[in-house]
């Protein structure tokens, strides 16, 4: 079934989110920690970071505009740092819950049973259940003319995560760290790997990599 911009214009409101919110298939889901200039803090359920760029590391998230989204996203323009906290399977309920309406004076940690956790020098809490975490500061705000969503992106300054984790070559390994994924509104993945692939070149056909296989470096 072929959809035009007219039948996707025409749906019911609800209807029309969960449609393309799951048009760009599985995302990443990740709990931003924020707190406020007095240590007020805040998490929210986001599923919008975008890698951007390894030297300096980069992350952008996309923030919907909309009274919802401003406890985070105001906590981030006051302070300049915020967290990244990837979702695990254990912690599903918790983590969909802070998406609520909580007035601005509520913290989703107690309201959800959350644990902040912090690290010395850097302002915004972590999630102490999650499995991997990471600590971001701002670099760049924008506001797109486009229909008033806030681009944020920030620049990695601290990662916790075991080094159990990490690959011979770097990489973490997602599915070590137990990390979920999001499709649409609210549905939650449990991802595998399925394979991976050799450095993709022009002459050679494509080839999976076997255990005893190194990965080529990419360029930086």
């Amino acid at each position: 079934m072929q959809f035009r911009s007219s039948d996707i214009d025409t749906m019911d409101t609800h209807r029309r989110a969960a449609f393309v919110n799951s048009l760009s298939g599985f995302k990443s889901a990740n709990l931003v920690g924020t707190a406020n200039a007095q240590g007020h803090t805040n998490v929210a359920i986001m599923s919008s970071a975008v890698h951007l760029g390894s030297t300096p590391p980069l992350l952008a998230l996309v923030i919907r505009p909309g009274e919802e989204a401003r406890h985070t996203l105001n906590n981030i323009l006051d302070t300049g740092c915020y967290s990244l906290n990837h979702v695990t399977p254990d912690i599903i309920e918790q983590a969909h819950q802070t998406a609520a309406r909580y007035p601005a004076d509520v913290s989703e940690f107690a309201a959800t049973g959350l644990t902040p956790v912090w690290v010395e020098e850097f302002g915004a809490p972590m999630v102490a259940e999650a499995g991997i975490k990471l600590g971001l500061c701002l670099r760049e705000h924008q506001v797109l003319a486009i229909n008033g969503t806030h681009l944020i992106i920030g620049e990695v300054v601290l990662a916790d995560v075991p080094s159990a984790w990490i690959l011979e070559e770097g990489a973490v390994d997602l599915s070590l760290a137990n990390s979920v994924a999001l499709s649409g509104l609210d549905t939650y993945w449990q991802a595998r790997a399925l394979k991976r692939m050799a450095y993709a070149k022009p002459d050679v056909p494509p080839r999976a990599l076997t255990g005893s296989d190194r990965p080529e470096k990419h360029a930086p």
